[in-house]
């Protein structure tokens, strides 16, 4: 049901525009209930971002099941690669998400919790929590980058190339 869900709200944020959209059209439009939306979503904004916590949840437990002589910086870009295919692929939700500031404000605040998660998993693996802060951040950096770059090309370009392309050209020199 939450993927229904998520499916009819894209269609109508995308039909619509965000703003326009209500969380009664995507109930109605899904067949149930404003107060059953409710009990899959916390908020209108969470219909499109919602998977984003329980794929951070798996992306730490992939970090932590690493072999532990592999690097961290590795790591990161082995764990992140696969899961490339996955994290940002519908171009109509990156261009839904640049163009709509409560959608953009939502994925900042569930991309912290998100990176809280990534941050105790490099941790896990020894690095300090400075460190292992400004790891993820840059593997976020690097992922926002090969999106951006995929959304200029209008979703022509390889992003397993691109995600190699920008994570070798930003590994950070303390991982090394």
């Amino acid at each position: 049901m939450r993927a229904e869900l998520a499916a009819r709200a894209l269609e109508l944020f995308t039909e619509r525009g965000f703003d326009e959209t209500t969380v009664d059209d995507i109930a109605r439009a899904a067949g149930m209930s404003k107060r059953s939306f409710f009990r899959y979503f916390p908020t209108k904004e969470d219909a499109l971002l919602g998977e984003l916590e329980a794929t951070a949840e798996q992306v730490a437990q992939e970090i932590s099941a690493r072999p532990p002589q592999e690097g961290p910086w590795e790591c990161l870009h082995t764990v992140l690669r696969g899961w490339e295919a996955h994290i940002n692929t519908q171009i109509e939700v990156l261009r839904l998400i640049e163009s709509t500031p409560p959608l953009r404000a939502r994925l900042l605040q569930k991309r912290d919790e998100a990176r809280a998660l990534i941050i105790e998993a490099l941790t896990g693996r020894g690095l300090s929590p400075l460190e292992a802060d400004l790891a993820s951040v840059a593997a976020g950096a690097a992922l926002d980058t090969v999106a951006r770059e995929w959304l200029r090309t209008g979703g022509s370009a390889d992003r397993l190339a691109l995600t190699d392309q920008v994570f070798a050209m930003l590994r950070p020199a303390f991982l090394s």
